[in-house]
């Protein structure tokens, strides 16, 4: 795989006729905090699923569940021969491994082991917004030309190049799934920082963020894999673009504490990898996801996400001290 990058058009190809859920068996590269919250909703729809994890807790965990659960992990060649008799009647493939340097480790896993199912009729990669990099504040979708400025959204758009590629030769479906910064339960929080000890909120004029539930998130992955179309390029983010300080304002409205004291960027003293994340600032439209068959968001902004996560964690503490 080469370092090129290709801009494919937004949605290709013909519309597949989906087989449903019932008929379907779904591996996932890499069950981690999203692809593992579809691993467990595409179960409950009827699918068989399958997916990998290098945790063996994480595997016990969904074990429990009910999911085929395997150890794997992409760097190590040994076990790439067993891939074939993992992936034997896969019908749908979800990637939610992160790229390396040349794209994405499981691609070039399946394609080192000649083992792509033969019978694929939809793929859906998880990748990032950051592909389309600073774009000054403005409202983009997904005809935007991506415009990469770190090495992990660089890699992204290569793996995403490169699963388009694959599809196409494959008459698969594709769903590109560019993902805003995901929060949820489990996860850290505006929550969970507010509790945090010295917390204080870094204020840059103008800045926004994306972001969308996880719940969110892995409703409309399944969304997407009940209603393939083509290559299509799904932004996945919920209606209002915020400033950071914004979630940590409400945060603090829902806990009863007082905001946050601020700081301003330039004096917020961020690592290199932060303050690379600050450099791009843009807002995501989502009119593609919101058209997808089925598919509402449950949690339109960070206010209703963050208040549902605050009741649950109370519901939680009180079923546990009864």
């Amino acid at each position: 795989m080469t370092a090129e990058l290709t801009v494919i058009p937004s949605s290709t190809g013909p519309t597949p006729t989906a087989r449903p859920l019932a008929e379907r068996h779904l591996f996932v590269f890499g069950a981690g905090f999203c692809a593992g919250l579809v691993a467990l909703r595409a179960q409950a729809a009827g699918a068989r699923v399958s997916a990998t994890t290098r945790d063996p807790l994480r595997a016990a965990e969904l074990v429990e569940q009910g999911i085929g659960m395997h150890l794997f992990d992409t760097a190590a060649s040994g076990r790439r021969a067993a891939l074939a008799e993992m992936l034997e009647g896969v019908t749908d493939l979800l990637i939610s491994i992160p790229p390396g340097e040349g794209g994405c480790p499981a691609l070039a896993a399946l394609t080192a082991a000649g083992a792509l199912p033969s019978g694929l009729g939809w793929i859906g990669y998880l990748s990032s917004t950051g592909v389309y990099g600073d774009c000054g504040g403005a409202w983009i979708d997904e005809t935007r030309s991506p415009a990469p400025q770190t090495a992990d959204a660089r890699a992204r758009l290569i793996a995403e190049r490169d699963w388009a590629a694959l599809a196409a030769e494959r008459g698969a479906a594709l769903d590109i799934l560019r993902l805003s910064g995901l929060y949820g339960p489990g996860r850290r929080n505006a929550l969970d920082r507010m509790r945090s000890p010295g917390i204080q909120a870094v204020l840059r004029h103008g800045q926004v963020f994306n972001r969308i539930h996880v719940e969110d998130a892995a409703g409309a992955i399944l969304a997407a894999m009940s209603a393939p179309a083509g290559l299509r390029r799904l932004n996945l983010t919920d209606d209002l673009p915020a400033p950071a300080h914004a979630l940590l304002d409400h945060a603090a409205r829902l806990l009863g504490r007082p905001p946050a004291p601020r700081v301003p960027f330039d004096a917020a003293g961020l690592p290199p990898g932060a303050a690379a994340f600050w450099a791009e600032n843009r807002r995501i439209r989502n009119d593609r996801l919101k058209a997808l068959p089925g598919f509402a968001l449950r949690y339109p902004t960070y206010r209703e996400g963050l208040a549902a996560i605050l009741a649950d964690e109370r519901a939680s503490a009180t079923t546990a001290a009864e």
